[in-house]
């Protein structure tokens, strides 16, 4: 199968899922809350959810008001930025209709800091290859995490037995769905 066909698939699986993805994402963040990981990071990058992910809002939120300090990405042309999540209050909607934070640009150079990063994606498998949304983000964005803890986070239905890959991507070490 390619990857336009799996996206396809998971899209119409998310459709038939949806009274129940709620609900799942609350499993799936209280999964999270309770890694040692989480509770040692001091810097975390997380992503503001599209309707069809796991809804990580709880856990910005929860980290936010512990005092983390909280990353989301911002797009810019075709890369992702990552900026300081000041509140609620300090969203505004980007692109493809992502919130994205008007705070402070995360220089590059302080990638290294960041203990743990939550990503998203249409699709993973037990070994930890992601599939994208096919426009290439996150691909150009994980290289940069070199010392970061990866989570992927999905739906049950979205851990397959195999995604495709290819030697540039780049797998997270973990999978919580």
């Amino acid at each position: 199968m390619t990857k336009r066909e799996l996206r396809q698939q998971i899209r119409a699986q998310k459709r038939r899922w949806a009274p129940q993805l709620p609900e799942m994402s609350e499993q799936i963040c209280s999964k999270v809350l309770a890694l040692a990981c989480w509770q040692e990071a001091g810097t975390l990058l997380m992503y503001y959810p599209l309707p069809d992910e796991v809804d990580v809002r709880p856990l910005i939120n929860e980290a936010f008001e512990s005092g983390k300090r909280v990353l989301l990405p911002v797009v810019k042309g075709e890369e992702l930025e990552l900026h300081l999540y000041e509140g609620e209050g300090s969203l505004k909607e980007g692109a493809f209709g992502i919130m994205e934070p008007t705070g402070s640009l995360f220089a590059l150079e302080n990638y290294d800091g960041i203990q743990l990063a939550l990503i998203p994606g249409m699709a993973f498998d037990g070994v930890g290859h992601r599939l994208g949304r096919g426009k290439g983000y996150y691909d150009r964005l994980l290289p940069k995490l070199k010392d970061t803890k990866l989570i992927g986070l999905c739906f049950p239905f979205q851990l397959l037995d195999e995604v495709p890959a290819e030697s540039h991507d780049i797998s997270v070490g973990e999978v919580i769905c």
